[in-house]
């Protein structure tokens, strides 16, 4: 054994030391770079093992000297100048089974896990190892390892490593049940609310904090309120809005209280202060929140944790959390839903929400915990009861074990000094007699079964096992496919709806009606229902077996020979006639779920049991297990094939006998068993024939099959081993059997990095199931021809994609909208090296798959991709990509649930009426060949992203920079607007030119000297301006165009002089000449042309002919250079009409927009070297470049004459409210190709769409939406990262929400977020006149929203342009959005046409109106008059918000401020109102006089003329 020195280096900073591991080549002549080396410590026998990979040689290690990185040294305890061990090692013998990768701060799509995934195939990694992957700009750690059932320290990754991506940055639900138990005690005496808060939340806070954790956290309490009354007749009428009536008749109404909204914070302890505040009053506020003075309303009680809103609490998380692709942030991944409960864990709740709710989970890939602090009860948890509308003594109750609720129990380490026994059950309420017959009616919801309290008193008498024994009462016969031939005393399968029999065997009496009753109660779908097994016990006869066809699979019944099956046989007379009359046989109360012993029930594996198995690790017996649930007696290990072979025993003691012992086996023909076990629906490594032999071989079998049989401890190994087409009904692995000796810790790994829904997972239906429950549908796509026809026809050429590449997004794409991967566990050798392959092994390939094998060829490739129900078949053959798709031939139907509810955010005054839909989604109407084809043509006009296809998106603003929030935080009140600011419009609009030039990416040939922006002289003009008398005279104001106009009073002609100057100076552009007033077209256009001093064009680009400019740029550049009054705009226009200048894209019909819109001079050398020619093609132009006019800035390039500066509600008729009323192309939004990966570092073909503003205007937000699927999250987010820093110096760009109000009732609104209703006094006037009185009365409405927009232009408010939602109809309310200028709140007017009242308006409307402005249903109630105000929640952190406008530290106070201030000036505190008012008639009074002057002193000229 040859022994090495060993040396440290630091990496980076010697080039020869840059890798892990250093070494000498001559020392390893058979070394190649990629072999993994084992390095170890020869004596120390505790000591790791550390695996490396060979990325490099040196020539500059010293013989027998080898050098590791120096951080890897010290973790592993390699210690310098020892001598260690080194020896090349085969990857497979230390290939990893699973591994957990962490990452922080960064939003990694699912696709891109692929890409990572196929990126760290073949290398090895070691613990807490720092992963690069340049590519796609991706940085994560590795966290965790696990190789043949135990954790490692180091391992290679290949192709068959499942890889668990974990993100410390998700978006995390936290809600705490507020039910009655919060105010219990435990049994250590404290309160249950005390040891949720104190003790479970500060644990987890505290380990957020440890990991360094960076969740965007909301905090909820929520509860349900009972209210004793028989009718609604019994509620006043402000209660009514939100009351539901539950399965017994009682009325209840929930209530959610959010404690945060969307906040990160490195402490979150500061946060526990908060929630025992609000604890205090909780319970109070809820049951008293109707209650008036002379009202009577009925009794309130809170609701046991049981009876609670525990599945609408998920529900409302998961209308969040499926909208991730709307407000996509680059700075989180993942979504976890956590509910804290003081319960036990058992719910009473409604079967239909339980199927959407579930179906929710699974599809959306949402993590879903609930941790209990209560204690655990001695059954199986989580358990959904369903609600048992049947009240009839015999009706038994029926149960669920979600496996999508991953369960905690949160214990506190306190010790009691007297005991060490804890109680696991809460005894029931002693009732006296009186009580009892009082409301005999009423269950006692507490009993676990539902039997009455009077049944207790005869404990010695009730014989509980026979109750028992008649309940669970098992199925003659067990339909399984089964490699050992096993009957059981008590593991039953739950039949099916088709399979009930009367206990009585009168199938006579059975009539049709009956039957959908029956349907209904059946269970969670996916428990396994055998068809026929009732019918083939019926038949069988004694000592042979008969297979029998059933949906799914063929159950052979063997001998029935003990007598608990021979007691359920019927009659032979019954059996005979209904074997004839074929009649669907009926049992009332089948098997149902118990939840003491709940591995009696097994359930066929689906997709959905599969869905998330692939993040646990496998443990030492290869089952995958869930490290916090702990087996507390460790049970006695049999190996597998030794077992006896034991009878089952009679029928007299099988209730007492141990399960697992009861399982007898009987050996068969090996050619039906295979036949038996291609039918499995595990793509498990193949097994062939000769194993099944019993007896030693046996043994072999096991030991192949170890890593994936179904058991929880080896003892248990033979109760599943043969059925892997089944799982256990409870746990979220399916794999772990619950014993009562089971103790269930906190899943803290999932709480504080949860787990991103795993890429791969393992599960396919078999043929026969293929084949008789899908519908399967295929096309083919043939990349080459698509794109070859698509680049004739496009104006613009781009490289398309290669077929690979075609087939490689379309997985991807699957993938992003929440597909996994099938892989099987060993590949056959028909996949080529693409990763996922075919189902089966090679020997069972033929019987297994469901895909017949393909014949080896080097570009054939084959993946298979599922997401509930659904499959698709992706295979790449030559350069044909087929694609096939498997859809159920009976797909669930969809289920929508209205829920109504009542909710208290942050900053709102009180619990307000909302409203949302729960519906599952049909992903089986996924339009995936639209999204393949706009994948094949590279995003061409003719397949455009549909709101349908769930494409990403990333909104924002460009908003002027002001640096307002320390003007605000130095000033007593907010309202400072438009006095502070100083008037940048040209610098404004400068920097937004450099902006969409950067979004265009596009390069000047010159490069225009930049505006001296921070000269002495300017910063003292500016200086002056803030401090001169006239303030309010020199700066203009914002928000311009006639609606609060610009003043250049004549007395200030020395200022306006100076700024004259300036524009002089800093155009740009050197001035060289002035033209003469009488200038002729031509020579103008001779001097615009000129290389050096003409306008400047644009460096030559695709598409874009030569010589090309911006209207602005002339614009300018024509203001400098002419003295005279004529107007650069009509110049250009005389220009064009005269064929000297055109439209970029050569349509001559085009006239001239200023604005950064393209022109280009006609008359060119054709023949010259850089010549290219227009497109000619409009729309592919427009297709190409961001086109945008400039409104409401024409002053920049022409002086205007000095217009009125009335406010716009007082003007005699007021100008219009947004520029869409006089654009030229009358259009709000354009959408433009954006090529995403500018600095070429993705190793994927990416682009994406920019949706804009057609039109910019001074002191209006500009909107900039980016679209994509076809990109990875990092490399966009370094796109929009290198926009925000471009438009940096005097505008800056902000994210904002795709729904900023999101008001209730409306679709993608958040239901835990509402807007805030600010009202508006308007009874300020003396004598309690109205406003407006002396305008016309249909001008009045109008001048109502004048005079609310002028309020908000003083606190900084710009509007935005939307597109209208509804088509122009009379009585719709207008509505009018602004934005603050610092990007963090948003206000909203509505303003009904006629005097302010709604008069019919949509379902919506009426709700919004009810809910916001607190109204009844009775919409012709005048309508309050006031603003609804919105925070901006994708500004991430209140602390943080601050930053991202001025590094000041207010910034939670800043806002705050604003939202009382506004307050106040609405509700016209200190006259404020009044006084705002007044000095607004003042002007207008002004501008009258100053009219009236000015008409004299005309006049008095003309008279003077006529003299």
């Amino acid at each position: 054994m040859k022994l090495y020195k060993l040396n440290t280096h630091t990496r980076g900073c010697n080039k020869s030391y840059d890798a892990d591991l250093v070494m000498n080549l001559k020392d390893h002549p058979n070394a190649n770079v990629g072999d993994v080396v084992e390095i170890y410590v020869p004596d120390d026998e505790n000591g790791t093992h550390l695996l490396l990979q060979i990325t490099e040689f040196s020539g500059s290690c010293g013989r027998d000297v080898i050098s590791i990185e120096s951080g890897i040294a010290v973790a592993f305890k390699l210690r310098p100048y020892s001598n260690v061990v080194m020896r090349i090692v085969n990857p497979a013998d230390v290939a990893l089974d699973s591994i957990e990768i962490t990452f922080k701060d960064q939003y990694m799509g699912r696709s891109e896990m692929w890409r990572l995934k196929t990126y760290l195939t073949d290398t090895c990694v070691y613990v807490n190892k720092k992963i690069d992957y340049n590519d796609m700009q991706i940085r994560c750690q590795v966290y965790e390892m696990w190789s043949q059932g135990e954790r490692v320290a180091s391992g290679v990754i290949t192709d068959d490593t499942k890889i668990v991506f974990r993100s410390s940055t998700s978006m995390v639900y936290l809600f705490l049940q507020m039910s009655s138990e919060m105010w219990d005690f435990d049994i250590h005496g404290d309160l249950y609310f005390e040891k949720a808060v104190n003790g479970f939340l500060t644990e987890l806070f505290q380990k957020w904090k440890k990991l360094s954790c960076n969740h965007e956290v909301t905090i909820v309490l929520f509860s349900r309120t009972f209210y004793a009354a028989k009718s609604l007749d019994e509620f006043p009428e402000h209660m009514r809005d939100c009351l539901q009536l539950d399965y017994k008749g009682r009325f209840y109404e929930d209530f959610y209280r959010v404690a945060i909204q969307n906040e990160r914070n490195d402490d979150w302890c500061t946060v526990l202060g908060q929630l025992r505040k609000l604890f205090t009053s909780y319970q109070e506020t809820v049951l008293r929140y109707h209650e008036r003075q002379h009202m009577k309303i009925p009794p309130a009680t809170n609701s046991t944790a049981t009876q609670g809103n525990f599945l609408e609490v998920l529900n409302i998380s998961l209308n969040t959390f499926e909208k991730h692709y709307l407000d996509r942030t680059f700075d989180r991944t993942g979504q976890l839903s956590v509910v804290i409960t003081p319960g036990v864990g058992v719910f009473s709740v409604d079967r239909e929400l339980t199927n959407i709710t579930k179906q929710r989970i699974i599809d959306n890939g949402v993590g879903s915990d609930l941790v209990c602090v209560g204690e655990q009860p001695l059954h199986a948890v989580p358990l959904l009861k369903f609600h048992n509308k049947d009240t009839t003594l015999t009706s038994a109750d029926d149960y669920s074990l979600p496996h999508w609720i991953n369960l905690s129990f949160y214990s506190t380490n306190k010790k009691i000094a007297y005991s060490s026994f804890i109680p696991r059950i809460k005894l029931p309420l002693f009732v006296s007699d009186q009580a009892l017959n009082a409301d005999e009616g009423e269950e006692n919801e507490r009993n676990f079964l539902s039997c009455k309290q009077s049944e207790y008193k005869h404990n010695s008498l009730f014989d509980y096992d026979a109750y028992d024994e008649q309940i669970f009462q098992p199925l003659p016969a067990q339909s399984t496919c089964s490699l050992q031939r096993v009957v059981r005393a008590k593991k039953t399968s739950v039949p099916s709806l088709e399979t009930y029999a009367y206990r009585n065997n009168d199938w006579e009496n059975l009539t049709p009606t009956q039957i959908p009753a029956m349907r209904r109660k059946m269970s969670d779908p996916d428990i396994h229902h055998g068809t026929s097994a009732m019918l083939a016990a019926l038949v069988c006869r004694s000592k042979d077996f008969l297979p029998i066809k059933s949906s799914n699979l063929y159950s052979t019944l063997p001998q029935p020979d003990t007598t608990n099956l021979s007691e359920s046989l019927a009659s032979e007379k019954n059996s005979r006639r209904t074997i004839v009359s074929i009649a669907p046989i009926v049992r009332p109360g089948r098997a149902l779920i118990n939840p003491f012993d709940p591995s009696q029930v097994t359930i066929k594996l689906t997709s959905n049991r599969r869905r998330w198995t692939h993040i646990f690790p496998k443990g030492p017996t290869g089952v995958l297990i869930q490290q916090h649930h702990y087996q507390a007696v460790p049970a006695k290990i049999v190996p597998a094939g030794q077992r006896p072979l034991q009878q089952i025993p009679n029928n007299s003691q099988s209730s007492t006998t141990n399960n697992n012992e009861t399982d007898t086996e009987y050996s068969c023909d090996p050619e039906e068993q295979y036949d038996q076990l291609s039918t499995h629906s595990m793509l498990s490594k193949s097994v062939s024939s000769h194993s099944f032999v019993m007896g030693d071989e046996k043994i072999d079998f096991f030991k192949r099959r170890q890593n994936s049989l179904l058991n929880a401890l080896p003892a248990n190994v033979p109760n599943l081993t043969a059925t892997q087409a089944k799982s256990y009904l409870w746990g979220a692995t399916g794999e772990q059997e619950w014993t009562p000796a089971i103790t269930t810790g906190v899943d803290w790994k999932s709480l504080t990095i949860p787990a991103c829904l795993p890429i791969t997972t393992d599960y396919f239906p078999d043929k026969r199931s293929l084949h008789n429950d899908y519908v399967i549908s295929d096309y083919t796509l043939l990349p080459d021809d698509v794109n070859h026809d698509y680049a004739q026809s496009r104006a613009i050429y781009r490289k398309p994609l290669s077929t690979e590449e075609v087939c490689k997004e379309i997985v991807s794409q699957r993938l992003a909208q929440g597909f996994q991967l099938i892989v099987g566990e060993e590949r056959p050798s028909v996949c080529g090296s693409g990763g996922a392959c075919s189902v089966g092994g090679p020997t069972a390939a033929s019987a297994t798959s469901a895909v017949l094998p393909v014949k080896p060829s080097e570009s054939n490739k084959e993946y298979l991709l599922s997401i509930g129900r659904i499959f698709h078949k992706i295979s790449l053959s030559g350069s044909v990509i087929t694609v096939t798709g498997y859809r159920p031939r009976h797909p669930y139907p969809p289920i929508n649930v209205d829920y109504r509810y009542r909710f208290h955010a942050p900053q709102h005054e009180t619990y307000e009426i909302s409203g949302v839909n729960f519906t599952t989604e049909k992903l089986e109407n996924f339009n995936w060949n639209h999204m393949d084809l706009y994948i094949c043509t590279r995003g061409d006009v003719d397949y455009p992203l549909m709101e349908s296809l769930k494409y990403w998106r990333y909104r924002m603003y460009l908003l002027p920079r002001e640096n307002i929030v320390s003007k605000i935080a130095s000033c007593q009140r907010c309202d400072i607007f438009p006095d502070v600011t100083v008037d940048n419009t040209s610098e404004q609009v400068d920097d937004f030119v450099r902006l969409i030039e950067a979004v265009s990416k596009l390069k000047r040939q010159f490069v225009r000297k930049a505006r001296q922006h921070d000269t002495p002289r300017i910063t003292e003009k500016h200086h002056n301006l803030l401090n001169s008398p006239q303030q309010s005279i020199n700066a203009r104001p914002k928000l311009d165009n006639g609606r609060i106009s610009r003043i250049f009073p004549a007395t200030d002609a020395a200022a306006a002089a100076g700024l004259a100057a300036r524009d002089d100076q800093d155009d740009g552009f050197p001035v060289d000449i002035k033209f003469s007033p009488n200038a002729t077209l031509l020579e103008i256009f001779d001097a615009m042309k000129h290389p050096v001093n003409g306008v400047g064009y644009f460096s030559q680009t695709q598409s874009l002919p030569s010589c090309t400019f911006l209207s602005y740029d002339a614009l300018m550049w024509l203001k400098t250079r002419l003295n005279n009054g004529r107007h650069p705009l009509e110049l250009l226009e005389a220009m064009r009409k005269e064929r000297m200048i055109c439209h970029a894209s050569g349509d001559w019909t085009k006239p001239v927009v200023a604005g950064f819109v393209f022109y280009y001079v006609v008359q060119q050398d054709k023949n010259a070297k850089d010549y290219a020619p227009p497109l000619n093609d409009y729309c592919a132009f427009v297709n190409e470049w961001l086109e945008i006019e400039f409104q409401g800035c024409s002053f920049l390039w022409h002086d205007e004459p000095v217009i009125t500066p009335v406010p716009n509600f007082l003007r005699d008729s007021p100008a219009p409210q947004s520029w869409t009323d006089y654009c030229s192309n009358k259009r709000v939004y354009r959408q433009s190709h954006l090529e995403i990966d500018v600095n070429q570092k993705s190793d994927r073909m990416e682009w994406g769409h920019v949706k804009h503003h057609t039109v910019l205007q001074p002191g209006f937000a500009f909107e900039i939406v980016v679209e994509w699927v076809t990109s990875s999250g990092p490399i966009v987010s370094d796109l929009i990262g290198g926009w925000m820093r471009k438009a940096n110096q005097f505008n800056f760009l902000v994210s904002v929400p795709a729904d900023p109000m999101a008001e209730p009732f409306t679709k993608k609104s958040d239901p835990l977020r509402g807007p805030i209703f600010i009202p508006l006094c308007v009874t300020f006037l003396p004598n309690g006149a109205a406003l407006f009185d002396e305008f016309p009365e249909e001008s009045r409405s109008d001048r109502m929203l004048f005079l609310q927009e002028a309020i908000l232009a003083k606190f900084g408010f710009l509007p935005c342009v939307l597109e209208k939602k509804y088509s122009i109809g009379k009585d719709l309310p207008k509505e009018y959005q602004y934005v603050h200028c610092t990007g963090n709140m948003f206000a909203l007017i509505r303003c009904a046409t006629n005097n302010y009242q709604v008069e019919s308006p949509t379902l919506q409307e009426a709700n919004v109106t009810r809910c916001v402005y607190g109204h009844t249903n009775n919409t012709n109630v005048p309508k309050k008059v006031g603003f609804l105000w919105s925070w901006n929640h994708m500004i991430p952190n209140k602390k943080w918000k601050a930053q991202t406008i001025s590094n000041s530290a207010d910034g939670e106070l800043f806002q705050l401020k604003m939202l009382k201030d506004f307050r106040e000036f609405c509700s016209n505190s200190d006259q404020r109102l009044v006084t705002f008012w007044s000095h607004c008639q003042e002007l207008k009074r002004k501008n009258q006089t100053l009219e009236f002057n000015n008409n004299n002193n005309n006049n008095n000229n003309d008279e003077m003329k006529i003299k």
